[in-house]
């Protein structure tokens, strides 16, 4: 008896609730896992997103697909000469009480721009503004160092929301990110607690009263949803992968993460200089084992270079570089006389997928590969797993090109030109241009893209999910 005592303390701990849970009237239950923080501007995990997603409003939502902006925070955001642009904001409050203005953003966005925190780059490597002022009250104004359509874009990620006055004159980032405050449909009730969660209560547009956040184990998150004790897992353990279309029926999602993976091959490098030799590469990877094994079914198989999350418009075309041929591969080294043994250098985040893919590049290739943490210049291929901050394809397309040390002057061109274009489907073009360029001259093979899954009990209504929120809990109502 006292051992199954043991036993129920246990699983309350782990899934934040007890088989004896009711359901409350206008009460979402959430299952997460712990944020790495709930500070917006440094937030890169499914978990801080989807949190930071309720508590606070962005100035608008992008659409990279259709170049769609629907302006939420902000009334517009405008420009005739695409260098000097204007945002108009709609009246807004903090959770504290204070306005939201134009002056708010600014302070924010030179806080952010000084940090090192995840959206950091938005400011110094993509935007670029020379200048960023607070014309009055609800108008802010950029003065860009070039001509660029991609600021809605930019202005759109979830890490440039708002922060109130009073951290950003504290500078208490740690503290401020245990009790956030901030300008969206839910704010932060008694803070946020370490390994247990916390509630948002409404004060804005949210289709339910309240939403308790319990942090515990993807799996135990999903059998309590399927034993009726919490409404909703936002994530999917792999184990559980196939099991959910059974269990749930159509009360389960998935969607597409701003995450991909890549193999980046060093091109000033002798040994990888030549194309024929990354394309071989390439061929040798199975992405299938992959996704089926240390990735466990939380990614798809690479289909392009960018990933659908980040994807301009429609595509035209299959990805060569994408495909399995381990006999094509092992012919393409050969051809290129290239002389065997290559390291596939890793961070900390790519180490257990990177040793599968130097076991499956050593089978599929026949020659030497292995793989090992990175430390200074890496005098071989380097596994990448790359967490977008924006919705803009220049971003990526920017990044990977660093990373592989590619200079090309007509790639560079066209990623320019994709920059300052006037419209969206005319960027999406050049886009499309500077990517195929980037699969024909390969400095960096595809493997996967990111997804997300979430289950859901009947009660749970109007699931919507974006890639950058997830599940977005203000649209999700209960019976």
């Amino acid at each position: 008896m006292r051992l199954l005592a043991l036993f129920a303390v246990l699983a309350l701990a782990v899934t934040g609730c007890t088989s004896a849970d009711p359901a409350r009237p206008g009460v979402l239950t959430v299952g997460v896992r712990e944020p790495a923080t709930l500070l917006p501007a440094d937030v890169a995990d499914q978990a801080g997103r989807l949190v930071t997603g309720a508590l606070w409003t962005p100035l608008a939502d992008y659409d990279a697909a259709s170049g769609k902006l629907t302006p939420r925070a902000a009334e517009s955001i405008e420009s005739t000469d695409r260098v000097h642009w204007t945002v108009k904001l709609r009246p807004g409050t903090f959770h504290d009480g204070t306005p939201v203005t134009a002056q708010s953003y600014v302070d924010t966005w030179k806080a952010v721009a000084e940090s090192t925190w995840f959206s950091a780059p938005v400011f110094t490597k993509l935007l670029r503004a020379k200048e960023i002022t607070a014309a009055d009250a609800n108008t802010i104004t950029l003065t860009l160092d070039r001509p660029s359509g991609q600021v809605p874009a930019l202005l759109s990620a979830p890490g440039l929301v708002p922060l109130p006055a009073s951290v950003l004159a504290s500078r208490d980032w740690a503290g401020f990110a245990k009790a956030p405050v901030g300008n969206g449909p839910y704010r932060l009730d008694g803070g946020w607690h370490p390994g247990s969660g916390g509630t948002l209560k409404r004060v804005g547009s949210g289709a339910t009263a309240e939403v308790e956040l319990r942090v515990g184990d993807p799996a135990a998150q999903y059998d309590a949803v399927k034993a009726g004790t919490l409404d909703l897992a936002t994530e999917v353990p792999g184990e559980k992968h196939e099991a959910m279309h059974g269990d749930f029926g159509d009360h389960h999602a998935t969607w597409d993460l701003p995450r991909a993976g890549y193999l980046a091959f060093p091109v000033t490098n002798p040994r990888f200089a030549d194309a024929t030799v990354r394309h071989g590469f390439a061929l040798g990877v199975d992405r299938a084992a992959l996704e089926a094994g240390p990735l466990a079914h939380q990614v798809d198989p690479a289909k392009s270079l960018l990933p659908p999350s980040d994807t301009p418009g429609e595509r035209s075309g299959t990805c060569r570089p994408c495909s399995f041929d381990a006999a094509a591969g092992k012919a393409l080294l050969k051809q290129a006389a290239f002389p065997g043994g290559a390291t596939v250098y890793f961070g900390p985040s790519e180490e257990a997928w990177t040793r599968t893919l130097v076991v499956g590049l050593h089978k599929a290739l026949d020659i030497s590969v292995t793989a090992q943490a990175a430390t200074g210049q890496p005098d071989g291929p380097s596994a990448l797993d790359v967490k977008l901050a924006t919705a803009s394809p220049y971003e990526l397309l920017s990044e990977l090109a660093a990373k592989s040390g590619y200079a090309d002057e007509t790639f560079r061109q066209n990623l320019a030109l994709a920059d300052a274009a006037a419209t969206p489907q005319e960027a999406g073009e050049l886009y499309r241009l500077a990517e195929n360029q980037l699969l024909r001259d390969l400095p960096v093979a595809p493997l996967w893209s990111g997804h997300g899954h979430a289950v859901w009990a009947s009660r749970v209504r109007d699931v919507v999910t974006t890639p950058f929120t997830g599940p977005v809990l203000a649209r999700i109502g209960v019976s």
